[in-house]
């Protein structure tokens, strides 16, 4: 019983010794081998070599900080309503005594974190955040082999410390490196 008119009877002819040998099939293939031996590969070395990117590539975020070395994230909340993703999650905490070298504002982001498998690259965090705490740079998003690794924290995102000028003396120089590996030494 046919459901349909398009139904078409398909016939098996049986193989001629050509064809059986795949001869013609296994010479085509090595051919095509041959060929694309002398051409020039269309990949590259990636540690060893950088792909040149447009110049508006947007890459792994980061949080910025200010020249005194404070984060300039204010814990606003706009990025994280602007991304269409609801990739980022943030926590407001407010700055305590003596964390003022640390905060810039009172209020700042304790914990915030970007599902990089949700993220989008779109930007509008960036044209979003009135503090320009966030950016894209323009560096690859490293490949990771659990869903956990994807989830960056702050850990991931701050940037470092900015280089300290040449009249800081060696002892507050070393205090900041101790604060960066967060180990003492």
């Amino acid at each position: 019983m046919q459901l349909t008119n398009r139904a078409q009877k398909v016939d098996s002819k049986p193989m001629n010794l050509k064809e059986l040998a795949y001869l013609p099939a296994i010479v085509s293939g090595m051919a095509t081998t041959f060929k694309h031996i002398f051409r020039r590969p269309a990949t590259i070395r990636y540690p060893e070599v950088k792909r040149e990117f447009s110049p508006v590539y947007r890459g792994v975020h980061l949080l910025k900080r200010d020249e005194q070395g404070r984060e300039n994230c204010t814990a606003c909340g706009l990025c994280a309503l602007s991304c269409p993703a609801e990739a980022i999650t943030m926590t407001a905490a407010e700055r305590k005594p003596g964390e003022e070298h640390l905060y810039r504002e009172e209020k700042y982001a304790s914990v915030y974190e970007i599902n990089m498998l949700r993220c989008i690259f779109c930007g509008l965090c960036e044209e979003a955040c009135p503090k320009d705490a966030i950016y894209l740079s323009d560096s690859i998003a490293m490949s990771n082999y659990t869903r956990k690794d994807f989830i960056y924290g702050k850990d991931r995102l701050v940037e470092p410390f900015p280089r300290p000028d040449k009249h800081i003396n060696k002892f507050e120089e070393d205090r900041r490196l101790n604060w960066l590996d967060g180990r003492p030494r």
